[in-house]
């Protein structure tokens, strides 16, 4: 099999879209699987919808979801410019080239004859296609005029009858009727080549074998099919990817929540997890199992398993399967997350986080498992931090009946007889009480839980009285007592 080398292309208009980052994932996932190379190109020539920031921003998401590329910005490579803003006089030879061969040809045509093509077109209800003006006109005039410094963009001469098809990797063979194109422009008035043109020129300079991306640039290919054929390259082979869409069948979009990388990050999702799911948006192992590494991926990773049809996103999908993770990663896996999350909450700081390191250890072990994002962790966590000002209106009215004042006593008295304040001691306390007042455990557990968090859902109390330490404990139960006698 020849060198598999794939790329992963973005604009750098904005934040990372999760369409993106599948794309750049399964490019990912299909080098590993041949030991191949994936190459990361800025693709930055639109300058009217840069923004700035967006690459770093760009670079930062891919590297935070584990995919590394191997060659690109901030590694370098062979076949750089990794930007194609660098790349201007590359694409000005290749189109000198094409003109000289008479594959390509000067258009004069300025933007008001265009549109007054396209109104006339627009009024007998037809699709707008360039009436190949210029298509004719004699080299040597052409060459004069565009010399006296007269305006022009560049065309690419499409054959006017016949159909091309294109073997899709994923889709099959898929046919184009060449009557359905016009002669489009390769290089804009401005000297900037036109995404169609940049791209196969990279891609070829580049050694891409295998173009994956998203389906909706399947109607680009049979241009670019077109102008590989025209430049005399190989073409590498072809293969689009599902769209991504809303869970009512849209386009997935803002209204539909966080849709990139960097929202679902500031939100507490972890990166293993969103490489699942994404993993997930289109393929599948050709098993029931929905769990699976980026490791065990790339064993299974095959193009046939893509589906042909559309994934539908589910938030609540992918946050299920972010609890998954959050509570079965190995706790140094989620550590530095959860530090960023509780210093932006303002709960703690560096200088605590350094003198804490084992409390906080325990603490996010213990409310890990409970809970389905980093962001929940820490609301999970508050009444580590914070006195309880208040108690769940519904669990005072379950748990703070005024038989509790009593019962809470009773285990208060118990616990300050402990010399030991663990896990063993408080659980064996607990138990003892509740065989010596003829309850369950959980009629005990119930309003020491309120007492202690403010909450009737929390960890296992046991863990819970001991990450607050035994005056706190006591503290807290003694406010639920006064605070039940204040009731009755």
């Amino acid at each position: 099999m020849e060198e598999v080398r794939v790329r992963f292309a973005p604009s750098p208009t904005g934040y990372l879209h999760i369409g993106g980052a599948r794309t750049a994932l399964f490019n990912w996932l299909f080098a590993k699987k041949h030991n191949g190379k994936l190459v990361l190109r800025i693709e930055d020539t639109d300058t009217e919808r840069l923004k700035e920031d967006s690459v770093s921003q760009i670079l930062t998401s891919l590297k935070w979801l584990g995919l590394n590329w191997d060659e690109g910005p901030e590694v370098g490579g062979e076949v750089g410019p990794y930007y194609q803003s660098e790349r201007r006089e590359i694409y000005s030879k290749v189109a000198e080239q094409l003109l000289e061969e008479g594959k390509a040809y000067y258009c004069f045509c300025t933007s008001e004859i265009l549109e007054a093509e396209r109104e006339k077109q627009r009024a007998a209800k037809q699709p707008f296609r360039y009436a190949r003006t210029c298509r004719d006109l004699p080299v040597e005039e052409a060459k004069a005029r565009a010399a006296k410094g007269e305006p022009y963009s560049v065309r690419i001469k499409i054959p006017t009858e016949g159909n091309l098809t294109v073997h899709d990797l994923i889709h099959g063979d898929v046919t184009f009727d060449l009557t359905q194109f016009d002669d489009f422009v390769i290089v804009k008035t401005n000297g900037m080549p036109t995404y169609n043109f940049a791209v196969v020129v990279d891609d070829h300079l580049m050694r891409i074998s295998h173009v994956l991306r998203a389906e909706e640039h399947l109607s680009n290919t049979p241009k670019q099919v077109l102008l590989y054929e025209a430049c005399g390259f190989a073409v590498p082979k072809f293969g689009h990817m599902p769209m991504i869409l809303a869970p009512d069948r849209s386009k997935l979009s803002k209204r539909h929540g966080a849709t990139s990388v960097e929202e679902f990050r500031e939100q507490g999702y972890l990166p293993e997890a969103i490489v699942n799911y994404l993993t997930l948006l289109g393929w599948a192992p050709g098993n029931e199992e929905e769990i699976f590494s980026l490791q065990d991926t790339v064993a299974q990773f095959e193009l046939e398993k893509m589906s042909k049809k559309a994934a539908v996103y589910d938030t609540k999908k992918l946050t299920w399967m972010n609890g998954q993770y959050l509570s079965a990663l190995p706790l140094e896996a989620v550590l530095p997350e959860a530090k960023i999350f509780f210093i932006k909450s303002g709960l703690v700081d560096e200088a605590w986080l350094e003198a804490n390191k084992d409390y906080f250890s325990r603490l996010v072990d213990v409310v890990r498992v409970r809970v389905k994002t980093l962001q929940e962790v820490v609301e999970a966590a508050e009444y580590f931090f914070k006195e309880v000002e208040s108690y769940d209106e519904k669990g005072v009215g379950k748990h703070f009946k005024p038989e509790a004042a009593e019962l809470l006593t009773v285990c208060i008295n118990a616990l300050e007889a402990l010399e030991t304040f663990d896990l063993a001691s408080t659980e064996a306390a607990y138990n003892k009480i509740a065989e010596e007042q003829g309850l369950s455990l959980g009629k005990v557990v119930h309003p020491t839980r309120l007492a202690l968090t403010g909450r009737t859902v929390s960890p296992g109390l046991f863990d819970v009285m001991v990450l607050l330490g035994k005056e706190t404990t006591l503290s807290r139960m003694r406010k639920a007592v006064q605070y039940i006698k204040a009731l009755a």
